[in-house]
Formats: structure tokens, C-alpha cells, sequence
């Protein structure tokens, strides 16, 4: 320990006088009749008067989050399930040898305690303590201001300094657990079934992305981490499971931004004999359910704007160009639908231009330029072009589109979903431009499947799926900016690091 920081080797001789006492310096359990938070709760109304003709004993745990006071009483805090709770130990009160063990306490050090619960002259909830009991060292000291640490970078790659240091940051992730549940309980009340699919896949399917990459030694066969989960569902579909869903981690190979994390979580869920507006009531309706369990009404504040869940609106892709179009002037809606005119609005919005576009790929620009960062209230944009969209079925009435849509609320895309391509010849010509595609050198492009057009050619029902963002979702609920706060282990540059 020479070479150790003189605070830290002062917290491992105090664990060894700790030791000296008798105490074990790492012992095995300890009984609680109460949690912190659950004497917070029973007991944070309870007037003093009360709390004494009551006589509340009690035995409870918890990380030391405040020590002050010293000769022979001090008052000190334990925290426990995001709470807090005031201890008053007095020498008198448990013994010499104890009150010995009780200095050699630091902030950060996880202690038991013994005694009965009362307020304070102050009125504060305490618990005059009878005896305390040595649970575990903190050898490294807790940042020095812990009820404040704000470096992001330390955050995130510390998260568990975070999580002691910033109670609001725990919020998050129980907000996070009930979003989760409350998904759980819509869907199996709408007779869907939870499943599990393949985390590896052969063949890297089900979206337009790049994969990790990875290689099974036995089977001698190189594998992808799965981008998407798609393929697999639908395959359940064709073997005769009408409703199945699946909350799933995806793994993309991608950039990192506040939006985007490498390692995510999806819902995928998927409804046979119905078609993309079936969803979308169905969307709106869970999003309702879940937006009120989880938070208690429908309006929620992000990035400080009201977003009310009470309120969807629907727009096709080229309608919401029209109506946030940037001037005055607002292009026709044939206009958009012609290739060389609406080629000349994208130029002249600004937009490079390498010469191979299509049709749909220049009006997804004009989307992402102009709309999307404007959909901050709940909206479903639907009817995209058919090249956007590889596995969706395309509208009978206009054969540039496809039945698909995507939610939005707060500028981020939450959902994305569509009436399922389920003839299988139309489907494997897909793949196959797919390929193209990726012979040009577009790495995000789909592979062929020939497994998938297999199971299609036993027969799929009509159906429609979707994928809605857990995270993302998280963010709107949580009021959080980046995606890396709803992560608890966001994915971060490595740096080199030092004991």
C-alpha cells in the first residue's frame, strides 16, 4: 500500500483496527426487518408522538451517505432504495466498544443498525440506534461533492458512482422496469405471446444496418450479432403463432450519438390477418396504457416541450413534407412525386448529390431535412417509398408505396412498422436488389435469405409487425437528452486506466 493515496490507506488500516475489534471484515448476511425505504414510507408521516407510544423497533441496512458530530453522539445518514434516513448514535446509548467501531466508519462504508425509531427535536425521522453492526468498507472514497457528480465521461463509465451520487439517475431506471412491464401487461392482455429468438444469426437480417460480426470455433462458421429479430418472429407467424412478441437486445454497427447506442433494446411484435393501420390504433392505444401507468397522465415534458399522448396525429410521408415545407411556398404534392422536380428540391435545399438516387431515397432526404426534428406531438408518418422499405407490402392502389409507418414524438423516431411482404417471390426479387445494392458497395444493404423465402412459400397470413424503441421511449419518459442516460452501461471509448 505503499504507493496507495494516503486517504486510501487510511480506510484499510481503519478496516484492520475494524478487524482487531472482532468484526469480520467481510461478513456473510445480515436480517433486516425493514428497508430503508420501507421506514421512510411506513414511517415518514408518523408524528413523534406516535412513533414513542408505538415503540417501533427495528433492524435495517444501508450505504453511510453522511456522517457528522463527534465526541461522544453524531448524527449520520444511511441511504437504501433511493431514500435516506437519519441515525443518532450516542456513546451511552451502545457501549464503548461499539461507539469504537462506529468511528471508524467512514461516508461510502455499508453499516447494519439496531434500534427504535423516533424524531428528532427538528421533527426530522431518526432512528436512535442501540447497536451497530460492520457490513463492508468503502476503500475508495465517494466523489467529494457525491450528491453532485456531473463529469458525463465518469458517469457513464463509473455508473455505479453514478447511481450512488445522483438519485434522480435511479429514477431512470425504475422508470425504465416499469415501462417494461406495463408493455408486457398490454400485449398479454391482447393475446400475444412472449418468445425468444436467436441472439447469433447466420445470415445478418430483418433490417437495413451494418453487423457485428463473430465466429463460432465448433460449427466453424462465421455468425452476426443480430441486427433485428424480424425474421425469426415471422417465421413463428408462418408456423402458426398468430400474436408473438419479443423485447430483444440488437446489436448494430454503427455510430454512437445521443440517439444511437451500438447495443439497444427493441419490442418487436407481430399480428397475423391484419395490416399497418391495425397497428397503428393499436400503437396509440398501448402508448396511451403504458405513457399513464408509468407516469400517471398523458403529458410529459422533454427537452422543454409539452408532449401530450392524448393527441395523434397522421400525416403520409409526402403530406408532412408539404406541411412543414420551410417557406411560404410549399411544392406541389405531383411535384414530389416526379424525379427530376423533386431532385431540384433537394438540390436546392442544399443537399449533396452523388447522381445514383432514387425516387425514395430523395424523398427520404427531404424528410430528414425538413420534418423530422418537427415532429414533437405524437405523429404516425406512413406510406413510404417502396426502395426504403425491403420487406413491406407494397399499397395495391400506388406501387411506389409501401403500407408502412413510422411514430415519432419529441423529434425522435419511436416505432417503425408495416403490413408484411408475404409473397415470397416478391420478396427473394427484394433480396436480390438488395444485393445489387451491396455489390455497389452499400454495406447496410440486406442479404439475401433463402431460408426466409422458404418459410414464405409455406404460407404467411396476412400480417403486420413493428418495432418500437425502448430506449428512445425511456428518454421521452425520463425527460433525459441522451440516449447513453437510459443505458446503465452505454458503450464508451476505452482509456487507459490506473489503480
Amino acid at each position: 500500500m505503499s504507493e496507495a493515496p494516503d486517504h486510501i490507506e487510511q480506510r484499510y488500516r481503519k478496516l484492520a483496527q475494524i478487524q482487531q475489534l472482532g468484526h469480520a471484515a467481510y461478513p456473510h448476511k445480515f436480517e433486516r426487518t425493514h428497508t430503508v425505504e420501507e421506514l421512510v414510507e411506513e414511517f415518514g408521516d408518523v408524528s413523534a408522538e406516535e412513533l414513542e407510544t408505538r415503540s417501533v423497533k427495528t433492524r435495517t441496512a444501508g450505504r453511510l451517505v453522511a456522517i457528522r458530530g463527534h465526541g461522544k453522539a453524531s448524527f449520520s445518514h444511511i441511504g437504501g432504495g433511493g431514500k435516506r434516513l437519519q441515525l443518532y448514535v450516542r456513546q451511552d446509548r451502545v457501549g464503548n466498544e461499539n461507539y469504537e467501531l462506529y468511528r471508524l466508519l467512514d461516508v461510502g462504508d455499508f453499516v447494519g443498525i439496531e434500534g427504535e425509531m423516533a424524531r428528532t427535536r427538528t421533527g426530522e425521522l431518526t432512528v436512535f440506534v442501540n447497536q451497530v453492526f460492520f457490513l463492508s468498507k468503502a476503500l475508495l472514497p465517494l466523489p467529494e461533492k457525491w450528491h453532485g457528480l456531473s463529469d458525463v465521461e465518469t458517469r457513464y463509465r463509473q455508473r455505479y458512482l453514478d447511481l450512488i451520487a445522483n438519485p434522480d439517475v435511479r429514477d431512470i431506471f425504475v422508470v425504465r422496469s416499469r415501462l417494461i412491464s406495463a408493455i408486457r401487461r398490454f400485449l398479454e392482455e391482447k393475446d400475444y405471446l412472449e418468445v425468444e429468438t436467436p441472439m447469433m444469426h447466420p445470415i445478418a437480417g430483418g433490417a437495413v444496418a451494418r453487423p457485428f460480426k463473430t465466429f463460432h470455433e465448433a460449427l466453424g462458421i462465421p455468425l452476426f450479432l443480430r441486427i433485428a429479430p424480424e425474421l425469426y418472429l415471422k417465421r413463428l407467424v408462418v408456423g402458426g403463432f398468430d400474436r408473438v412478441f419479443e423485447i430483444n437486445r440488437n446489436f448494430r454497427n454503427e455510430g454512437i450519438s445521443t440517439q444511437h447506442n451500438p447495443e439497444f433494446t427493441m419490442l418487436e411484435f407481430y399480428q397475423a390477418y391484419s395490416d399497418y393501420r391495425d397497428l397503428m390504433d393499436l400503437t396509440e392505444e398501448m402508448l396511451k396504457r403504458v405513457v399513464k401507468d408509468v407516469t400517471g397522465g398523458l403529458k410529459v415534458e422533454f427537452r422543454g416541450q409539452k408532449i401530450d399522448f392524448n393527441n395523434f396525429e397522421r400525416l403520409t410521408m409526402l403530406e408532412s413534407i408539404l406541411k412543414y415545407w420551410p417557406d411560404d411556398d410549399p411544392p406541389q404534392e405531383d411535384e414530389l412525386r416526379d424525379f427530376g422536380a423533386i431532385r431540384d428540391l433537394v438540390a436546392g435545399l442544399g443537399e449533396s448529390l452523388e447522381g445514383d438516387e432514387t425516387w425514395g431515397k430523395l424523398v427520404a432526404m427531404l424528410f430528414e431535412r425538413i420534418v423530422e426534428e418537427k415532429l414533437v406531438q405524437p405523429t404516425f408518418i406512413y406510406d413510404f417509398p417502396v426502395e426504403l422499405s425491403p420487406l413491406s407490402k407494397t399499397k395495391d392502389e400506388d406501387r411506389a408505396l409501401v403500407e408502412r409507418f413510422e411514430f415519432f414524438a419529441g423529434g425522435l423516431e419511436l416505432a417503425n412498422a408495416y403490413s408484411e411482404l408475404n409473397d415470397p417471390d416478391e420478396q427473394k426479387r427484394r433480396f436480390e436488389q438488395q444485393g445489387e445494392e451491396r455489390d455497389k458497395g452499400d454495406l447496410e444493404a440486406h442479404e439475401m435469405d433463402q431460408d426466409y423465402v422458404r418459410a414464405l412459400r409455406y404460407g404467411m397470413p396476412p400480417t403486420a409487425g413493428e418495432g418500437i424503441g425502448i430506449d428512445r421511449l425511456n428518454m421521452i419518459l425520463t425527460n433525459s437528452s441522451s440516449i447513453r442516460e437510459v443505458i446503465l452501461f452505454p458503450h464508451l471509448r476505452p482509456v487507459a486506466s490506473a489503480e
